[in-house]
């Protein structure tokens, strides 16, 4: 295995009085999609927010490419890129897709209009959704809206490529998404991965048991705020591990209680 690209070491974020993360640790490997599952509120989310510098833990080390970080990443860049993509896609909804896409090149790059708005189209081309620059986000369904959030997420400034990501967060990308949607989607992180070379290496917070099978290698499961369990894809039909059995077949018998 190569050397670790993302450690976390003994990370705990407490909200309030409710603990969600309690002392995890956990290693993502240059090359790898990990997926990251769980029933709802075990803190999936927030390692991804932690992993992105978005937010700091109250205790442990966050280490990118074996240095650690110092506060969040807007006090200091990475080693690495990191890029996410939210959930909800958090598109701004009085931008054109091509203002989204090209949102931080506008902002922050001396590039011009209209060499930002061929790199727009590069991208957009990538996703699958070439030709919707001028349509706005209430014009496109929840998948393209996705995807527009994808094209956001590996946008990078060729004079300064060390600014672009190299590493993708996913936030339940298919959350709400019909199965045909869900498959482009599952298909799309695939193809940014492998065919398309973009952001080799990834992390994908999900519940939908084709989207942890079609995108993810090794598996993370929390719960309770801490790694209960970590395999291969195969191995979620294999283990005897309760919380892992229940999961998988939904039964509301075993371990895992839920929430009133």
């Amino acid at each position: 295995m190569n050397e670790p690209l993302i450690e976390l070491k003994g990370i705990s974020k407490s909200f309030g009085s409710n603990k969600v993360l309690d002392n995890v640790n956990l290693t993502i490997y240059r090359g790898e999609a990990v997926g990251i599952i769980g029933p709802s509120g075990t803190g999936k989310s927030t390692i991804l927010r932690v992993i992105a510098g978005l937010i700091a833990p109250d205790e442990g080390e966050v280490y990118i490419e074996g240095v650690r970080r110092e506060g969040l990443i807007e006090d200091a860049a990475d080693p690495v890129g990191i890029g996410m993509v939210f959930q909800q896609a958090a598109l701004f909804d009085s931008l054109t897709v091509q203002e989204n896409v090209g949102f931080l090149l506008y902002q922050h790059s001396k590039l011009r209009r209209s060499r930002i708005r061929e790199l727009v189209n590069q991208k957009l081309e990538m996703v699958g959704l070439p030709g919707t620059g001028d349509r706005y986000p209430a014009e496109l369904s929840g998948g393209m809206r996705k995807r527009v959030s994808f094209a956001r997420a590996i946008m990078s400034n060729p004079d300064n490529p060390k600014e672009g990501a190299e590493v993708l967060l996913y936030d339940e990308p298919t959350a709400g998404l019909d199965p045909i949607a869900s498959t482009v989607i599952e298909d799309l992180i695939r193809s940014l991965q492998h065919t398309q070379g973009v952001c080799g290496t990834y992390a994908i917070v999900t519940h939908q048991d084709s989207t942890i099978r079609r995108t993810a290698d090794r598996i993370i499961f929390l719960y309770q705020g801490k790694v209960q369990w970590q395999g291969t894809v195969d191995e979620l039909d294999t283990t005897d591990h309760p919380l892992i059995k229940q999961f998988i077949t939904g039964s509301i018998q075993g371990p895992i209680q839920m929430m009133a």
